[in-house]
């Protein structure tokens, strides 16, 4: 027979639910002001009219921006930069995690001390472009990816993760004469699909998302990621946005034509998080129980 809901839990579920329709709508109304802005007409858009809804509904500035050469350069650069950035780093944060998770490990717990150190603490921007800049990675394309390609914090959760593995399945390899490379590939990996999935994520979200290292170490266009070009496509005034392109500037508007560059740009993200969704809080949750 189910509890009788006393007043006080009900007036706690409300305010709960209440709170969360709230934070909802804070991150879903800007959203779907910037899809109603995209398909809005150019005298909506620019009178303010446009608000949750279209206002003379149109497919042209998509049409535009699909179009651009920079837009789809910078896509495409986006796009390989989230697919080898991942691989490397879920590459190198594995290897380096797994030796880590081995109690036997000489040094382990110094080895430990010197990566969290360095989530901690770091040499600061001004000595990390100088490092840069004396290996030649400046204005080329790995600058975006190889100082990232070792996350401390992705590699402590995946560390912990094959700490709570059972320590039977890797001495019972180790007694048909597997190698360490052999085991980890070959038994802990298959278990850990979570985690990795998990980590995955992370690093695609991550890369995908940043703006910043590019407008450090990027001026070459060819080279621009995305999230870099959305930035200068914001901050750059309608004169200078439609001055090349007389077309543009009699169909539609900047602000129509930023909303649907932003839009576009979180499509390939919105596309593979529902793939890895369901091994996210079970990744993050198992990664993190041990310490």
């Amino acid at each position: 027979m189910p509890l009788k809901t006393t007043f006080s839990e009900k007036l706690f579920n409300f305010c709960n639910y209440f709170l969360f329709v709230l934070v909802g709508l804070t991150t879903l109304l800007p959203f779907l002001n910037l899809i109603a802005k995209s398909f809005s007409s150019e005298a909506a858009v620019i009178s303010g009219k446009v608000n949750l809804l279209p206002v003379g509904f149109q497919t042209g500035t998509y049409m535009y921006v699909l179009k651009d050469a920079m837009f789809l350069n910078s896509l495409k650069n986006s796009i390989i930069l989230a697919i080898v950035g991942t691989a490397l780093g879920l590459f190198l944060t594995t290897i380096t995690a797994y030796p880590l998770s081995r109690v036997q490990l000489r040094g382990r717990k110094w080895f430990l001390l010197m990566f969290i150190f360095t989530m901690l603490f770091s040499g600061g921007l001004i000595p990390t472009y100088l490092l840069m800049h004396n290996l030649g990675l400046v204005n080329q394309f790995p600058v975006l990816f190889l100082p990232a390609a070792i996350n401390v914090f992705n590699m402590l959760i995946i560390k912990n993760y094959f700490e709570g593995l059972p320590d039977s399945l890797e001495e019972s390899a180790k007694l048909d004469g597997a190698s360490n490379i052999r085991i980890l590939f070959s038994i802990i990996l298959p278990l850990s699909l979570p985690v990795m999935a998990t980590i995955a994520l992370f690093f695609a979200v991550a890369f995908w998302n940043d703006f910043f290292t590019a407008m450090i170490y990027i001026t070459n266009h060819d080279i621009k990621p995305m999230q870099l070009f959305l930035k200068e496509l914001l901050v750059s005034s309608s004169s200078e946005f439609l001055k090349d392109n007389v077309d543009a500037a009699l169909n539609t508007t900047p602000q129509s034509i930023q909303a649907a560059s932003i839009l576009l740009a979180t499509l390939p993200i919105l596309l593979v998080y529902p793939f890895l969704q369901k091994y996210f809080v079970k990744g993050v949750l198992v990664g993190s129980v041990k310490g």
